[in-house]
């Protein structure tokens, strides 16, 4: 495993940023592209998955560029939806893209484990794809807990491995040799896409992240899988 993953919390989260830094430019591209875009139909379910009721003010964390916020903001008009995330580039990108056509959201810059909002300001919180990010992951889940609201929702889709043996050979092959070649090819970071292959490896997947989420604060945790396990989709709420 590459060093990058074991270092210090601290010095993850600087290693982490900086990496979505230097992709930023063409992170939504090569999303797209090494997912065949399966992620536009994962982000739906997610989305799906809060069961969002109107006036709500929903908070997508990692946002990122912003798509799964902007997936929020499509299909649940006037829901208050606010982004956030450690890497300014990142939303800069997201903020072209609303002035191009999308919108409903609002950018703010902040970490995961500590998270520049009141108690119990969210009525729903989504992530897509950042939790493995985290410094520190029983933290990052606790200031999710804090910031939403009792039964507040909670949405998170990550990455996965397979469990049919074909299949799961074959995507750890591409994901740990075909994805790193082309993401070095297309984003010139040789680390970022080699850093995602060893980051779903380590990631509490299934009933050990459940567990997680449980002594985080959250009750009712349930797995979803996608697309034969390629990616799971976590619910819960908080207790």
């Amino acid at each position: 495993m590459d060093e990058n993953v074991h270092i210090r919390p601290e010095a993850k989260r600087v290693f982490v940023r900086k990496m979505f830094d230097g992709i930023a430019g063409t992170y939504d591209l090569l999303n797209h592209l090494l997912s065949v875009g399966i992620d536009i139909v994962w982000r739906k379910r997610t989305v799906e998955g809060l069961g969002i009721q109107p006036g709500w003010l929903v908070l997508d964390l990692a946002t990122g560029t912003g798509d799964l916020g902007f997936e929020t903001a499509a299909r649940h008009p006037g829901t208050r939806i606010i982004g956030a995330d450690l890497s300014v580039p990142m939303m800069q990108v997201g903020r072209q893209k609303a002035l191009r056509g999308n919108g409903g959201v609002c950018f703010v810059c902040g970490d995961a484990e500590r998270l520049p909002f009141n108690d119990q300001t969210f009525d729903a919180i989504c992530i897509g794809f950042g939790v493995r990010n985290f410094a520190r992951l029983n933290v990052g889940l606790g200031e999710m807990c804090r910031v939403l609201r009792p039964e507040g929702k909670l949405a998170v889709l990550e990455f996965s491995k397979p469990r049919a043996v074909v299949l799961r050979t074959l995507y750890l092959f591409y994901f740990k040799n075909v994805l790193p070649l082309i993401g070095r090819i297309v984003s010139k970071d040789p680390g970022a896409y080699q850093y995602l292959y060893e980051s779903v490896m380590l990631f509490p997947e299934g009933e050990e992240f459940e567990d997680r989420l449980e002594k985080s604060g959250f009750r009712n945790p349930r797995t979803i899988r996608l697309s034969l396990g390629i990616a799971n989709l976590y619910l819960a709420e908080r207790a």
